[in-house]
């Protein structure tokens, strides 16, 4: 059987007067998509925060193909081929879908131009 893509286990993140994740498991395996659905507040944002390196998590633990690895930033995150689209507030509306997944890690050539 094969490893789990992304495994994060028992994740619990509080801000002062909330507990926004409490022992959250979540498993992706290789090839599968997933939908993370839930009413406004329930931490759905939190917890991708948190495998995105935007929060760190109070407890629990974050696994990349059985790896238990530390995710401290999102330049963390990017090293491990971790990426994030944000809600639609945070993206550059004249940018394409495309623009927008790859803003910040634009692939250039050895002379430094966009490619």
């Amino acid at each position: 059987m094969a490893k789990p893509a992304i495994e994060m286990l028992n994740i619990t993140k509080i801000f002062p007067g909330i507990v926004a994740n409490d022992s959250i498991n979540f498993r992706v395996d290789e090839g599968e998509i997933h939908a993370l659905l839930g009413e406004n507040g329930a931490g759905k944002s939190t917890l991708m925060h948190i495998l995105f390196g935007l929060y760190e998590a109070d407890e629990g633990l974050i696994k990349i193909r059985g790896q238990e690895v530390q995710i401290r930033n999102p330049n963390d995150a990017t090293a491990l081929k971790i990426g994030m689209v944000h809600q639609h507030f945070k993206l550059v509306h004249n940018f394409t879908v495309t623009e927008n997944i790859v803003l910040g890690m634009e692939p250039t050539s050895r002379l430094g131009k966009l490619d």
